[in-house]
């Protein structure tokens, strides 16, 4: 399993992250008027005067609602494993802003990130002038952030980038790439109010990725998600590889009583053959990520014939050492401690899917749970019900978009969820459900990326873990 060394301190960078942090940051707050928050007009301006990095850099453009962060890793496995330079942009950060831009796995060096940050500082300060004298609004965090990680691989001579989408896709600041290989990963109900309430206006907004004949490689599952994304893709004659139609990916779980994590096999469309399929053990634990494996898979095969040759061993290293913080980690072992960084109401479907052994296994099982205010936080709980002893309501403290214990409690009632407490910080919430559940017990920790982060710290772990 490939080990990444701690992130150095961030006292050196301090002048950096204040600079960044007096910026609008919708991560933190969300914008009252969407409408008019959102656009790739401010981000376009930046790149021009930085000299357009990012037309420098082949990219894969990753979008969707759950799966995103994990395929992202995958694939950048991949090509790290057949031994490209590879650069990784990820959001949110678990513990570091450092974590977002990272290559050849290894997140920025302090020096490197103060570096390319005082670059783009210059151009962030003219177009600030600029905006103020036309009344229009300067470029937020998540813009400045962006900027920087294109510098820096660029600088870095990253022969290939793998970008996450912040929000949504058709406006989020990353879609100023020109991508190789498109991928959107399963499509459900998040960020409702910016992103629209149904699955297609969602899926629409992550379809806004889609770019002329450049490839993309689709996990959608609903009909009208895949309609939305078949349409634009038709529009911008760009060719679909959608799951379950072109290519699939099976789940092969582990032996009786096996801790590893399962295998995967991936079927690729006949004309794609040699091989026809391709069979790799997951670094990651759970039958979900099976489906974000197989995506990493397509869009692999597709950047073979589009340049960067891959071989079947790079593929199958890639995806048994692909790790990513928060995602089903186990923490401790007496009791069973678990954090995940599910934040709606798919992914904590799917984590309680997984976890479904261990939950059988283990008594009392104990849920902490806290998320955004933004959330579908009753529907959220309700995938609690039935499978934990004692719910532990708690707050985050490091984003304050974290909903409030009232707000909690009374989706934790209408869910139909009992014994139920309520603990002010998660440190506390952690030792108090670690005294509930005993030394032969379960406490899992989810709802959102915020919680894992202070769950992590709470328990010692506080940076990235191989």
């Amino acid at each position: 399993m490939r080990k990444t060394p701690p992130l150095p301190e961030s006292g050196a960078t301090s002048p950096v992250l204040e600079w960044l942090d007096a910026r609008q940051d919708y991560e933190r707050t969300p914008p009252r008027s969407p409408g008019t928050a959102f656009g790739l007009g401010r981000m376009r301006r930046l790149l021009a005067l930085l000299g357009n990095p990012h037309r420098e850099l082949p990219v894969v453009h990753v979008a969707g609602t759950k799966g995103k962060g994990s395929t992202v890793a995958m694939l950048a496995a991949i090509l790290e494993a057949e031994g490209y330079r590879t650069g990784r942009y990820v959001s949110p950060h678990i513990h570091r802003v450092e974590e977002r831009i990272c290559l050849d796995g290894l997140p920025i060096a302090t020096g490197d990130l103060a570096g390319a940050c005082e670059l783009v500082r210059i151009a962030v300060e003219q177009l600030d002038r600029s905006a103020d004298r036309r009344g229009a609004r300067r470029p937020t965090w998540f813009e400045v952030m962006t900027a920087i990680a294109f510098v820096h691989f660029a600088r870095a001579g990253a022969e290939i980038v793998v970008l996450e989408t912040g929000l949504g896709g058709r406006l989020d600041a990353t879609n100023v790439c020109q991508p190789i290989v498109t991928v959107i990963t399963s499509i459900s109900l998040d960020h409702m109010k910016l992103l629209g309430r149904t699955i297609g206006r969602i899926a629409g907004e992550k379809a806004g990725i889609i770019k002329r004949r450049c490839p993309v490689v689709s996990g959608a599952r609903q009909p009208s998600a895949r309609r939305v994304i078949a349409e634009t893709a038709r529009r911008r004659q760009a060719p679909v590889f959608q799951a379950g139609r072109e290519f699939l990916g099976t789940y092969l779980p582990p032996a009786a009583g096996s801790a590893d994590p399962g295998s995967v096999e991936v079927a690729l469309p006949a004309d794609f053959a040699p091989p026809v399929s391709i069979v790799a053990e997951l670094g990651m634990p759970g039958r979900h990520q099976a489906d974000n494996a197989s995506l990493a898979v397509m869009a692999a095969v597709l950047l073979d014939r589009r340049g960067f040759p891959l071989s079947t061993p790079a593929i199958q290293r890639g995806l048994a050492t692909a790790q990513l913080p928060a995602r089903i980690e186990t923490l401790e072992r007496q009791p069973l401690v678990i954090v995940d960084a599910a934040h709606n109401v798919a992914s904590m479907e799917s984590l309680l899917e997984t976890l479904a052994d261990q939950l059988d296994r283990h008594r009392p099982r104990v849920l902490v749970f806290a998320a955004s205010r933004d959330k579908q936080l009753r529907e959220m709980l309700a995938t609690a019900r039935g499978r934990f002893d004692h719910i532990i309501l708690t707050r985050y403290t490091v984003n304050p978009r974290g909903a409030d214990l009232a707000s909690l409690t009374a989706a934790a009632a209408a869910a139909g969820l009992r014994s139920i407490e309520r603990i002010e910080t998660a440190a506390e919430a952690l030792q108090r459900a670690k005294a509930k559940s005993g030394r032969r017990g379960i406490v899992v920790a989810a709802g959102s990326f915020f919680l894992a982060a202070e769950i992590r710290t709470a328990a010692g772990v506080s940076e990235l873990r191989g």
